[in-house]
């Protein structure tokens, strides 16, 4: 069995690397990046093929021989659509003939409101068109995305945020665990919906101040006043508006999703929230 991590070069596609290694043979694994050097030098004892999200003919090479593949979804914003991106993965994992894919998607793609969620949808559809067998992983928020509320309340013992409602932080390492048992799975389920337990922005203060051991003041402000926080710490206004967006699917319920599935495909409880921001602010 011949396994591929696409955009493996990325955080996610190096924790998925770890597990995996951990798993099957190492010779058993290609890690596909657009930056051969940069992927060599990250893994050393893995085959390496270079391919790009915007390049079918170097995906569908990339893809030769390989049985099962971790589609690690790309960013938004590129100078080619993102839905584009990965009909150009499917295309090419269709014509090199992939008996499964196992793909990074967004926390109920199919009834999501949230803006994220619609390239997400999209290639959900476009890999059942294409026929290849799949298993759909939705990703609820990677803690580490709330770095900034994280070490601002640390350091200053007084941090900030804007949206309420809830989400189901866990920390990156167990979505691309799971995702890497989903990979190898002999009987995977076509859908999971991927989250740790909900919490709000005052839960999560809590549990930083457990973790820090010291009283830490959570503020609620509006999304201007938080820009204009942002803007105080001499990020630049267009900067300060994109992380500031990064709590929109707090705020529209989007993230709001109850879900063992992540707990049960580990076969373990989560993290606690307080020792997973210890394991953050020890980096």
């Amino acid at each position: 069995m011949k396994y591929a991590i696409t955009a493996a070069t990325g955080h996610f596609g190096q924790l998925a690397y770890h597990y995996l290694q951990a798993l099957v043979d190492n010779q058993d694994i290609v890690v596909i990046a657009r930056n051969q050097a940069k992927a060599t030098e990250q893994f050393p004892k893995a085959e390496v093929r270079v391919a790009d999200y915007d390049d079918v003919d170097a995906l569908t090479r990339a893809f030769a021989g390989i049985d099962r593949v971790l589609f690690i979804s790309s960013q938004p914003g590129g100078l080619v659509p993102r839905d584009k991106q990965h009909q150009n993965v499917i295309d090419a994992m269709v014509a090199a003939h992939v008996s499964f894919v196992a793909y990074t998607s967004f926390i109920q793609a199919d009834q999501s409101v949230s803006a994220l969620a619609a390239d997400h949808l999209a290639t959900e559809k476009a890999l059942a068109s294409a026929g290849i067998p799949a298993a759909i992983m939705r990703n609820n928020w990677y803690l580490e995305n709330e770095t900034g509320f994280i070490t601002t309340g640390a350091t200053q013992k007084i941090t900030a945020y804007w949206a309420s409602g809830r989400a189901g932080w866990a920390l990156e390492r167990e979505y691309a665990e799971a995702a890497v048992k989903v990979l190898v799975s002999d009987t995977p389920k076509p859908v999971y919906e991927f989250s740790g337990r909900l919490a709000d922005y005052e839960a999560l203060g809590q549990a930083l101040s457990e973790a820090t051991d010291q009283a830490i003041q959570v503020k609620q402000v509006t999304q201007d006043e938080y820009v204009g926080i942002l803007e105080s710490h001499d990020l630049p206004h267009e900067l300060a508006v994109l992380f500031a967006s990064f709590q929109s699917p707090i705020a529209e319920g989007s993230l709001a999703v109850a879900s063992d599935d992540l707990a049960a495909v580990l076969g373990r409880e989560l993290t606690p929230l307080p020792l997973a921001l210890k394991e953050i602010l020890a980096r």
